[in-house]
């Protein structure tokens, strides 16, 4: 489809997506929630890659048509952000976040839901809204799971920055490079995440988000019974044979 909000291309194994707003610092609109949920869904790379063009990442929700909206548009604005952030994570290929200059609010809320993240020295992260009267509560949700209770409570109850250093001590990016070299490290990371079977990543990542909030006993309950299916996969006996051998695998997705 036409995105008016998005830029997409394929690059090799790879899905560039490209949030393209500059003007509005790529605020989440509804318009744009809803084109990135159909990007994602409909990708064809073996990996994603969400990233912001202009000066950030994304300054979060679009205030300027959230202002004397009625209930009811709020309820769909908070239900397709979710639905958003929900489909990062369902769908089978490794979504990874390309982050420069700021992500805050819905905006580090998306960081925060993607699998993977890389930074430029420069990026900062925020939850300000507690600083306008509209906790972010939404953001919460993954921002708790990527960075834990204490450093959740402190990003929400202050709305004060983190830089990308820190960022990545508290979890909620894998890494942080200088900024002529984010695109080059994003990709080098999606190259090497796309060596791997397809059909075990999508396996992994599914499992992956089905067992993080569960206890342990039921954690390796699930585990235990997909790895069994797994092993009897063509890609996984492959690639053991593969190794065995000391060849490189030949992947068929099955």
């Amino acid at each position: 489809m036409g995105y008016e909000n998005l830029l997409v291309e394929d690059r090799d194994e790879v899905t560039w997506v490209t949030l393209n707003r500059p003007e509005r610092r790529n605020a989440l609109s509804l318009a744009l929630m809803k084109e990135l949920i159909v990007a994602v869904r409909e990708a064809t790379g073996r990996v994603i890659v969400v990233g912001g063009a202009g000066p950030c990442f994304s300054a979060g929700h679009d205030l300027s048509e959230m202002v004397g909206q009625s209930s009811v548009f709020y309820a769909r604005l908070f239900d397709v952000c979710t639905e958003l952030m929900e489909a990062i994570q369902d769908v089978a290929q490794p979504v990874i976040a390309r982050v420069h200059g700021v992500a805050t609010a819905a905006g580090c809320q998306l960081v925060a839901s993607c699998d993977l993240a890389v930074a430029e020295e420069g990026a900062r992260f925020a939850t300000p809204g507690v600083k306008i009267g509209l906790f972010c509560s939404t953001p919460m949700v993954p921002l708790t799971r990527a960075v834990g209770r204490k450093r959740a409570m402190q990003m929400l109850l202050t709305g004060d920055f983190v830089d990308a250093s820190t960022a990545a001590d508290w979890g909620l990016v894998n890494e942080v490079v200088p900024v002529d070299q984010l695109d080059e490290r994003v990709a080098a990371l999606a190259r090497r995440v796309s060596d791997s079977s397809p059909l075990t990543v999508e396996i992994g990542k599914r499992t992956f988000y089905r067992q993080i909030d569960l206890d342990q006993r039921q954690a390796y309950d699930l585990a235990r019974s997909v790895m069994a299916l797994n092993a009897m996969a063509s890609d996984a006996q492959e690639g053991m044979g593969a190794f065995l051998e000391k060849r490189p695998p030949h992947w068929t997705g099955s």
